[in-house]
């Protein structure tokens, strides 16, 4: 069954053998996420080698995501690796705790985060562990922050700490965030995620240091951002416009806004980057239970299915794949309850059309291709591209045709693996038009895509190889070129 919506598989110990990464590959993982927040440098220089290896292994092209850690707002280790709290214990977080060795106990515990003290007021509400435990703030003396439980729970070494409302001051860029970021251009991440980005300028500033890193390389990444902060949410369409698209991180957001504020936002988020021609990701907990499970709940296969309906152009496996005993069956199911979620989803590709002013030549030309595909339906849309803006434009909007993206470029053939609706290909875009569009059907036809007598729209630049150049569409019968 075909599947436009695409599916990011963070790869840790359980997925990195070299077999099960084939065959993860092969059940439908597009694009491959090494997450920062834990390695070394080398080790993610040598998975994203594996990454290469296994995806050439299976003929396919694969964009590899580098996930940047971001600040650290953690508390420290613990004498016996983990307490107990109780409900109305007291308990200090203190920032200079831990800094001559010193381990944390029942009473108090270091902080990574050593601004927290300057961050916090008496009342506020410190969630940590993803919220599982509740510190309510007494007072603040210096570097101590004195709290008392709330709710309890097992606290171990490293947990997370948010503050319920957001407002914490660490910056999204950290000087590990900055090296990181050189180590990812050096293997030519084809996207970088950014953690907790509180405004367009932090997204801008990390372009920024991306593009001078992968100079060398003539490699410029796509930029996604992370959306994890409250206060992100009213900023959210400055930093959309700063980015190639955002990641619903629904871990962290939780945290800061609520459980239940968190689906209308999702869906907010999903059809915000859809209209600002973004791309968008679904992440956190989606499948959770397969870490031990060989299937989901049904719940989880229900959230799966309405990210696909809300539009999302992927939907992203964390610890399933990372750490989970059950990797490759993960994807499996992933991408089936995406393909059958895409069957029932409403076309209103007319209706998206009603308020559209054309700015440019190709753009018009993309939202022409769209129109001219759903009511002559057409067995192929087919986008000569270059930089593959053509095909990231007609993936914005729902339609049951699927959308070719055929590049000389193998940059753009990656970054189009997380494009919804669209398959890319490598072809070279020599010997005029005539010539291109024969090898176009040759290719499509060896694929199994389309046979003689198959209608398609195709649409590339005249003159061909000019990325923004989009200008011409032409409908073909398949072997029946003029």
């Amino acid at each position: 069954m075909y599947r436009g919506t695409k599916i990011v598989a963070t790869i840790g110990p359980a997925s990195t053998d070299f077999d099960i990464l084939v065959k993860m590959i092969r059940a439908g993982v597009d694009v491959v996420r090494l997450n920062f927040s834990h390695g070394k440098a080398q080790d993610h220089i040598d998975r994203a080698t594996l990454v290469r290896r296994a995806a050439a292994e299976c003929g396919k092209e694969v964009a590899i995501m580098a996930d940047m850690q971001g600040p650290k707002i953690r508390v420290g280790k613990f004498e016996e690796g983990k307490i107990f709290l109780n409900n109305g214990d007291r308990f200090i977080l203190d920032a200079k705790w831990g800094d001559n060795g010193e381990l944390g106990n029942q009473e108090r515990v270091g902080l990574d985060y050593k601004a927290l003290p300057r961050d916090v007021r008496p009342g506020d509400k410190l969630l940590l562990n993803d919220g599982l435990i509740v510190l309510v703030v007494d007072r603040v003396a210096g570097h101590e922050i004195f709290t008392t439980v709330k709710i309890g729970g097992e606290l171990s070494n490293n947990k997370g700490i948010n503050r319920q409302g957001g407002g914490l001051t660490a910056p999204a860029l950290t000087s590990k965030d900055m090296e990181d970021i050189k180590t990812a251009m050096s293997f030519q991440a084809d996207y970088l995620a950014i953690s907790f980005p509180k405004s367009a300028t932090d997204m801008e500033m990390a372009r920024q240091l991306a593009n001078i890193a992968g100079e060398p390389f003539h490699h410029k990444p796509m930029m996604i951002a992370k959306i994890e902060r409250a206060e992100a949410i009213p900023v959210l369409q400055e930093i959309l416009d700063a980015s190639d698209g955002i990641m619903v991180a629904r871990g962290d957001l939780a945290v800061e806004v609520g459980n239940a504020a968190v689906p209308a936002l999702q869906k907010r988020m999903i059809r915000m980057a859809r209209e600002s021609n973004k791309l968008a990701i679904t992440a956190t907990q989606m499948m959770e239970s397969m870490i031990v499970n060989a299937v989901p709940t049904r719940a989880e296969v229900s959230d799966v299915a309405n990210a696909v309906l809300d539009g999302t152009d992927a939907v992203m496996t964390s610890a399933e794949t990372a750490s989970g005993k059950y990797p490759i069956e993960t994807v499996e199911m992933m991408a089936a309850i995406c393909a059958e979620a895409e069957q029932s989803e409403y076309n209103k590709l007319d209706a998206d059309f009603l308020n559209v002013q054309f700015t440019r030549i190709d753009q018009s030309i993309a939202y022409g291709t769209l129109f001219t595909a759903h009511h002559l339906r057409v067995k192929a849309i087919v986008a000569l591209t270059e930089s593959g803006s053509t095909a990231l434009w007609m993936s914005r909007h729902s339609i049951d045709t699927p959308i070719f993206a055929l590049t000389p470029s193998q940059a753009t053939q990656r970054k189009a693996s997380l494009y919804r609706n669209v398959q890319a290909y490598h072809l070279l875009q020599e010997g005029g038009s005539h010539a291109v569009l024969r090898h176009a059907e040759e290719l499509l036809m060896k694929h199994g895509v389309v046979r003689k007598g198959d209608t398609i729209v195709v649409t590339w630049g005249s003159p061909m190889g000019q990325a923004g150049g989009t200008n011409a569409l032409k409908i073909v019968r398949v072997g029946e070129f003029d």
